[in-house]
């Protein structure tokens, strides 16, 4: 099997250029471990900064070297999730949609790696300032929640200016090894990966929902916040979720107002649909979606992604003088 070192390798300590992205529902400890033991770097979902959550996904990872992810607002609320990740000594600790400043010098005196996730350049910056070990540049094609503004291959080489030395890794439309080659090639140094991960035999989704992923195409997904509102997440505005649209999205997008009006009885019609009743129930899903089509093992999805981008990078373009 081919390996690809970066300045993202060296830094996490780990063989292929490959994050897990630490989705809540999803990135789980079985999972973040299969992605660990495969070589790349598993992170937790931590979902709205749960300690309980936190502490039993750790649990579930075994001995494997894994970080965990933090929804940075939500961790404002519950600052404890962090102690019982850093109790851990997590290799890593991401942060993401929210001010990561508070937090930088725990972790940095627990020992474990900041990674600070930014959807705008002024974040970037922001990272910068901070001493960031890693930041990824996650862009608008992302699957759940992201920015709104840049696109993933437009986003990456303005933040790899900004980041100078820091390793900067792509996120958002992301789902194979040709996407790897292409980031390295846009100046960046590994992906984070969710999309692909969900449809994963390790993954916490469930056979249904992975089903739906790998019949799925991008066109059919759309950034938006009725999900959100319709559950009552408090997620900012400026990061809706990209989901695969379905009759809930058609019926309410748009209606923001009205169905944040009505949302008492939304949420209770909402709720009383069965799980797998993917016409109101939302799936997370990028625009990489298209690219998902079986449910392999982690291991064996990152040894695919891998040789894939080194026969691209290797096979080139024929430079004619």
């Amino acid at each position: 099997m081919p390996t690809i070192e970066t300045a993202l390798t060296r830094k996490l300590g780990i063989t292929h250029p490959i994050l897990l992205a630490p989705m809540g529902s999803a990135a789980g400890g079985k999972l973040a471990a299969a992605v660990t033991n495969a070589g790349g770097l598993g992170l937790i979902g931590s979902g709205y900064a749960d300690a309980a959550t936190v502490s039993r996904e750790l649990l579930a990872a075994g001995n494997a070297r894994v970080g965990v992810g933090f929804i940075t607002w939500a961790l404002d609320a519950k600052p404890e999730a962090l102690r019982a990740a850093l109790d851990a000594k997590p290799a890593a600790v991401m942060l993401s949609f929210g001010n990561p400043e508070p937090y930088a010098a725990q972790i940095r005196d627990a020992g474990s790696k900041i990674i600070c996730q930014v959807q705008t350049l002024t974040e970037a910056e922001q990272a910068v300032r901070l001493g960031a070990d890693v930041i990824i540049a996650q862009g608008r094609d992302a699957g759940g929640h992201s920015g709104t503004t840049r696109g993933t291959m437009g986003f990456v080489p303005a933040v790899v200016d900004i980041a100078d030395k820091i390793p900067v890794v792509a996120a958002g439309g992301i789902a194979d090894g040709r996407g790897l080659a292409a980031v390295l090639s846009l100046g960046g140094s590994g992906v984070s990966m969710g999309t692909r991960f969900t449809a994963t035999r390790e993954s916490l989704w469930d056979d249904a929902m992975k089903s739906r992923v790998i019949g799925s195409g991008g066109d059919q997904t759309a950034q938006t916040r009725v999900f959100d509102i319709v559950r009552g997440a408090p997620w900012p505005a400026q990061y809706p979720g990209r989901a695969l649209r379905n009759d809930f999205y058609q019926r309410w997008h748009g209606n923001e107002e009205q169905l944040q009006a009505q949302r008492a009885d939304a949420e209770k019609g909402y709720l009383a649909t069965r799980p797998d009743d993917f016409s109101a129930r939302v799936i997370w899903a990028g625009e990489g979606v298209d690219l998902v089509r079986d449910v392999p093992g982690a291991a064996e999805l990152i040894e695919r992604i891998v040789a894939e981008a080194a026969s691209v990078l290797m096979r080139g373009a024929e430079l004619v003088r």
